[in-house]
């Protein structure tokens, strides 16, 4: 018996490990084209080891374009994206879970109705309405959003994980004169670490990757953000597969090293937040 358990548990992970070496292909792909010249790139048999490497790929395809420019932009819109959601997502998300009024209810199942209407269908009414007060062309409607509660999912996400929250420590806080800001601050916010980080991960990598909403919104060259900026150069320079290939590796890795440096809180604020519905 105990011979057939580890041969079902090997079975499994070699099952896991072919499918998670197929899904890395494309990344290993991609970060092998941009240290190698065009002439490597499409060999028969595939060469997967450079030989010679190209680390001058890097810095010549990131002097093409202001690239850091486009970074300083992205970063703006990102953290203050991140911290907006952040604030008013955990404060809308303890008026859901933790407060008792009327009418919480219907408004949470039509605060979850939200999420089924897609992103493209709201544009055109947005952008008519942020080009009414004239913030088109600007950072502003890219990050205000966030400060009103960052979206349905997040504030779900959340709620989820306030419930699971033993109410004594409301209850015992209550007797010694707490209020509502004073449970939140000092009892709520530190229990929900793992939730927070979470919640700030997907706003992080959705605010990274938003291709659509800065082609909208923005038209000044100097604001572009590096998704915009990496589709500039892919459209100035599509058959140069080696420097487009080391731009789009410089764009994504600080999205896989926030998410290696998050993925234990990633994967504990995602299994809390379903204890209870």
């Amino acid at each position: 018996m105990r011979a057939k358990a580890w041969f079902e548990k090997g079975l499994i992970y070699l099952v896991l490990a072919a499918g998670g070496i197929f899904s890395l292909l494309p990344l290993v792909w991609l970060v092998r084209s941009s240290l190698m010249n065009m002439g490597q790139i499409f060999e028969l048999p595939p060469v997967w080891i450079p030989n010679p490497v190209q680390f001058s790929n890097y810095s010549e395809a990131l002097t093409i374009l202001p690239f850091g420019r486009y970074f300083v932009n992205t970063a703006i819109i990102v953290v203050f994206s991140v911290l907006g959601v952040i604030v008013t997502s955990s404060i809308s998300a303890y008026s859901f879970a933790r407060m008792a009024w009327k009418g919480r209810n219907l408004v949470f199942s039509l605060l979850l109705s939200s999420m089924m209407l897609p992103y493209a269908v709201t544009l055109i009414p947005t952008f008519i309405g942020w080009s009414k007060v004239g913030l088109t062309n600007s950072f502003i409607p890219l990050i205000a959003p966030a400060w009103f509660g960052g979206g349905a999912f997040n504030i779900f996400l959340l709620r989820q994980f306030y419930l699971s929250i033993p109410r004594d420590l409301d209850e015992a806080a209550y007797v010694d004169g707490a209020g509502h800001l004073r449970i939140f601050w000092s009892i709520i916010l530190p229990l929900t670490k793992p939730a927070l980080i979470v919640v700030g991960l997907f706003s992080f990598l959705a605010a990274w990757n938003d291709f659509l909403g800065p082609l909208v919104y923005l038209n000044d060259e100097t604001k572009y953000t590096l998704a915009l900026g990496l589709q500039q150069f892919k459209g100035m320079y599509s058959a140069e597969w080696h420097l487009m290939m080391a731009a789009a590796t410089v764009v994504l890795l600080p999205a896989i090293i926030v998410f290696f440096i998050g993925q234990r809180y990633f994967i504990e604020g995602i299994t809390l937040t379903g204890i209870k519905a």
